[in-house]
């Protein structure tokens, strides 16, 4: 059952016909060692909460009073932060004592209603039921960390700003780096509950969100967590050098994992029977259908793939020739954009062929006799040669 607070918050908003809910994150409160204390307000509903339009190069401040539960009053201030490598609005000065932005908040959710130009009441909810009651009344889904409700019509946040605000909120919460399985999992987790057709796209399209997205999530998740350690004060270039490299060392194996456990999603979404990394001779990236196939002397070697993961290979493409020997053909998937002919033609001699998603097809040069596959027509494909 809901409180009473709850109540009149919902009542509130309903009749003022337009409300941002947000959960309260650790980047909020000041757990993760941030800029200050504060809450981040959504860039995309600006206009709800702010004059100021987030500017690159401005920075800018809006005076305001709220008015919170139990009649709590702070003269506040909403500032776009657009100098620098800042890109945010936050909410700011509550005062002394201020009883909603402390390291118990973290999870909590906040409704902010504008009353005018410059006051808004304000409202945060520390209980299930009070949270589930408010989604179900204004129409807000669960799994997202912002919203903007709007009389008859709820605003959804696009998917760029949603995607961004999860990524945000998962990195705030992290003090070292998680393993590249973790980065994955969280970005399909995310994508999931902010791209409405994702379960609808094409394998090409799909394949390369994932890749995108999880790009951009370890790019946030770096900032946060290397800041500190570029930041410091280096010992001797070695200290320095030392650094770099393992920033870059980090960087280069998480590419190619990724793509890997990606194409690993898809063909499971695709009923696609796979073992990735299976440990056979030579230590190829995927087997079609198992290692134990591969190992069968008597199974078919025409329903037998052998797929290579390289997100570009214009030289490492040789690697292939010298995994899983039994399979003479081999197939590699890339994101390479291009590859010049004569690279192609060697391709084909070596009995390779080209796994690469639509959008980057018609960048590839047409006078070549190399096969190249959309990663929809190879999964057509195989799924066609292992039925019969």
């Amino acid at each position: 059952m809901a409180s009473p607070i709850c109540e009149k918050a919902i009542t509130e908003a309903l009749n003022t016909g337009i409300a941002i809910l947000k959960f309260i994150s650790p980047n909020d409160v000041g757990v993760t060692g941030g800029h200050q204390c504060g809450f981040y307000l959504p860039k995309s509903a600006w206009r709800i909460f702010t004059p100021y339009a987030p500017v690159k190069g401005r920075l800018d401040k809006h005076n305001i009073k709220i008015i919170w539960q139990s009649q709590i009053e702070t003269d506040s201030v909403i500032t776009w932060y657009g100098q620098g490598t800042r890109s945010e609005y936050r909410l700011t000065r509550f005062g002394k004592g201020f009883p909603f932005l402390i390291p118990d908040s973290v999870g909590d959710l906040l409704m902010l209603i504008p009353k005018s130009k410059n006051e808004f009441a304000a409202y945060v909810f520390d209980l299930d039921d009070d949270i589930q009651e408010v989604f179900a009344s204004l129409g807000v889904h669960p799994f997202e960390y912002w919203a903007v409700y709007r009389k008859d019509a709820m605003e959804k946040i696009d998917k760029e700003s949603c995607l961004e605000n999860k990524f945000q909120y998962f990195s705030d919460a992290l003090k070292q780096f998680p393993c590249g399985k973790d980065f994955s999992k969280a970005t399909l987790k995310f994508i999931s509950e902010c791209v409405s057709n994702f379960e609808k796209m094409t394998a090409d399209d799909a394949i390369l969100e994932c890749y995108k997205s999880e790009y951009r999530l370890f790019q946030i998740v770096e900032r946060r967590i290397c800041q500190p350690e570029i930041s410091r004060l280096f010992k001797d270039v070695d200290d320095f050098l030392k650094t770099a490299a393992s920033i870059m060392n980090r960087r280069k194996s998480r590419a190619g994992r990724s793509l890997e456990n990606h194409m690993d999603y898809i063909l499971n979404r695709a009923k696609v029977p796979h073992e990735m990394r299976p440990g056979i001779d030579g230590r190829p990236d995927i087997v079609i259908p198992n290692k134990s196939a591969y190992l069968s002397s008597h199974y078919p070697l025409n329903k037998l793939f052998i797929v290579g993961v390289k997100t570009t290979c214009k030289d490492r493409w040789r690697q292939v020739l010298n995994e899983a020997k039994r399979v003479k053909k081999k197939h590699i998937l890339t994101l390479q954009p291009s590859i010049s002919v004569n690279q192609l033609n060697e391709m084909h001699a070596a009995g390779v062929s080209l796994i690469v998603p639509e959008k980057l097809k018609n960048d590839y040069p047409k006078n070549h006799p190399l096969e190249i596959l959309s990663l929809e027509k190879f999964i057509q494909y195989v799924s066609i040669k292992l039925k019969k």
